[in-house]
């Protein structure tokens, strides 16, 4: 009988020696806090665990137990490798002369007999290796892990990928596709990942079950969005019964905000359109108004939420927010049945039917936000 992705991930997971975990680009609660647990996990099975996320850890996830363990690249790929063939003759002695004036390293191998010729010597990137890499909460790799995809491509072809994610775009890359489309959260199925690997020795502990309950907080809204089902609360009841600390996470996701952050929802509130025959409404954030603001990218997190799903007879709500590498969308269901991924999809984007999001690169805002709209709209009718 042809084994289940959870088996086939947790047989993979077993066997392998180092193992790769990564998250997406942009990270939110729950890719942050499903990379930090997994590789907690797999640390305490003395697994050799490298975790990497192309952007920075927001200051809102900062609190969450080894966050340090992350790294922005792979700092192992970066190495050049001068290989020197010795069917002819022996190396007798190697050394370097770093020239500072003509910045130039002039490296000087002496043969034990005869002489190297320039087509002995041959040069490589160096590329780190792994036995398995897991991606957490990505539904491809291209766009999703940026440049750790984009300065390592080619290992990602000749490494095993355990694929694991809950969206109904992932486009299933993986030697193994664990895509749970009924999970609210990735932080949720690696509660069941987590319970099979250590049936000899629980994993669970309270920094562990902090990383997926703040997953799994995120993504449901704080358990209010309509994608949250009986199961989510049962696994949230399970992780605060094993130790997550569900109070700090509170307090530093939905009740600690920068005055700067408090500024620039300021600026997202006074730049809210609606449209009624659509029943829609919209804001955007502009590079001018996070410089204003004295706020990064990453604190639009929380308006569409926090601020904009508050607003009366609305099927949904999008926030576009320009950022350095061209605009964003994001989309969030107020009404059940609303299904925003298919909007976000009109963008090449994806995620849920409740919440979605999309990137349009090398653009602004001035250009784009009619282009947005009318598309939109034209989707509606």
């Amino acid at each position: 009988m042809e084994l289940t992705p959870k088996q086939q991930s947790i047989e993979l997971i077993r066997s392998a020696k180092r193992i790769l975990i990564a998250s997406h680009i942009n990270p939110d609660g729950d890719s942050f806090g499903s990379l930090i647990a997994l590789t907690l996990a797999l640390k305490k099975i003395d697994k050799e665990v490298v975790a990497v996320c192309a952007d920075p850890i927001p200051e809102y996830l900062q609190f969450l137990p080894s966050a340090d363990l992350v790294s922005q690249e792979l700092t192992g790929a970066k190495d050049f490798i001068i290989t020197v063939d010795l069917a002819k003759t022996d190396v007798d002695k190697l050394g370097y002369k770093r020239l500072a004036d003509e910045k130039k390293l002039h490296i000087v191998i002496t043969p034990t007999q005869g002489f190297f010729e320039p087509q002995d010597v041959s040069f490589q990137q160096s590329m780190a290796r792994f036995d398995l890499a897991i991606i957490l909460d990505c539904s491809d790799l291209e766009s999703r892990l940026g440049s750790i995809y984009d300065n390592n491509t080619s290992l990602f072809y000749e490494t095993p990928i355990v694929n694991i994610d809950h969206h109904i775009s992932n486009d299933h890359f993986g030697k193994v596709n664990w895509i749970d489309l009924t999970a609210t959260s990735t932080a949720e199925i690696l509660v069941a990942l987590l319970e099979s690997l250590g049936r000899e020795k629980p994993l669970l502990d309270s920094d562990i079950a902090t990383a997926l309950l703040t997953g799994i907080t995120t993504d449901t809204g704080s358990f209010q969005n309509a994608s949250t089902t009986p199961k989510s609360f049962t696994v949230a009841a399970q992780l605060v019964a094993a130790g997550a600390k569900q109070q700090e996470i509170v307090k530093k996701i939905y009740k600690t905000r920068p005055l700067s952050t408090l500024k620039l929802w300021g600026k997202a509130l006074a730049n809210v359109q609606e449209d009624i025959p659509h029943r829609f409404i919209w804001s955007t954030i502009t590079q001018q108004d996070l410089e204003a603001s004295g706020a990064s990218e990453s604190e639009t997190s929380g308006v569409i939420d926090e601020l904009l799903k508050t607003a009366p007879n609305i099927d949904f709500a999008l926030l576009l927010s320009e950022r350095k590498g061209g605009v964003h969308g994001n989309l969030r269901a107020v009404e059940k049945g609303v299904d925003v991924a298919r909007l976000a999809n009109l963008f090449g984007g994806g995620g849920h039917e409740a919440a979605a999001g999309f990137d349009i690169p090398n653009t602004t805002l001035a250009q784009e936000e009619s282009s947005i709209l009318e598309r939109i709209r034209e989707a509606q009718v």
